[in-house]
């Protein structure tokens, strides 16, 4: 079994993928599990404090809350 690379942060391009996982149903943990991160990183892309653009560039429509 190998262990995954550790990031210290997501680039822009693997923010909008974090935005296509999370649209397909993937929980925040799991998505940083798959790129090696901080599950705080994966927040700060889905609360829009990093990246901002990302979703747009994702496609992916902000919920109603």
């Amino acid at each position: 079994m190998s262990i995954p690379e550790i990031h210290k942060s997501l680039t822009f391009n693997e923010a909008v993928e974090v935005w296509k996982l999370r649209a397909a149903g993937w929980f925040q943990h799991q998505i940083a599990a798959r790129f090696g991160v901080n599950p705080g990183r994966v927040n700060e892309v889905l609360k829009e404090r990093k990246h901002v653009g990302s979703r747009d560039s994702a496609g992916v429509m902000k919920r109603a809350n």
